[in-house]
């Protein structure tokens, strides 16, 4: 069973291409984004990786910190991130845990606990499986999974969408509708009564619906 929104994040050690971590240590009181990879040397996992290189800016704007995983040795994920240099123009500028003894993956159901072998003769097809997006918030709590097929790339455009929107809700009691971007309008939460609303937004709100009640996007 897929680990759910708002389990406690399984705590590790790992090494990594920037060391040994205890992921909840590292995390610290950060963001994180964990993201997992089938095999190294693999095409649509490439594109990722460059992608989210050139991308952390915008996750370190938002404080969160970025690891990647593969079922493979450390000083492969190296040779392999000079390959995505070449080819995506940015290597993985954030740590990549080498998982090859298969726990980490196991840990977060990702491969059944009964599965085994040498990492060097599993194939991608092997670790299909591994291809998730796990967000956690500063209490080591998973906020949101996303899985993939080893045939789609990630939209990283989305998961930094979809954080802009977990970090405003985590902070005020509101959710955010379809397609939603950072400063449109929000909807106050169906937790928070009509009086409660009142008394956070005295200027009212917009109700096609009593229960949809939209407020502009709190600051």
């Amino acid at each position: 069973m897929a680990l759910p929104i708002g389990a406690v994040a399984p705590d590790f050690e790992a090494q990594t291409t920037e060391g040994k971590i205890k992921f909840h240590d590292w995390i610290s009181d950060s963001w994180a984004l964990l993201f997992s990879h089938p095999k190294d040397f693999t095409p649509v996992c490439t594109t990722e990786l460059g992608a989210v290189a050139k991308l952390k800016p915008e996750f370190d704007k938002r404080g969160v910190k970025l690891i990647g995983l593969s079922v493979d040795p450390v000083d492969r994920h190296s040779k392999w991130a000079e390959d995505i240099r070449e080819t995506q123009g940015t290597a993985p500028n954030f740590p990549m845990i080498g998982d090859t003894d298969l726990h980490v993956s196991k840990l977060y159901d990702m491969l059944p606990a009964s599965a085994s072998g040498d990492v060097a003769t599993r194939t991608a097809a092997d670790n299909q499986t591994v291809r998730n997006v796990f967000v956690i918030g500063p209490d080591k709590k998973i906020k949101l999974v996303l899985v993939y097929p080893m045939s789609t790339g990630r939209n990283f455009q989305e998961i930094l969408r979809a954080i802009d929107s977990l970090q405003l809700t985590a902070k005020h009691s509101v959710s955010t509708p379809a397609d939603w971007k950072q400063g449109e309008d929000v909807i106050i939460s169906g937790s928070v009564s009509d009086d409660q609303a009142k008394a956070k937004w005295p200027a009212g709100w917009k109700s096609p619906k009593p229960y949809i009640r939209i407020v502009p996007a709190p600051k």
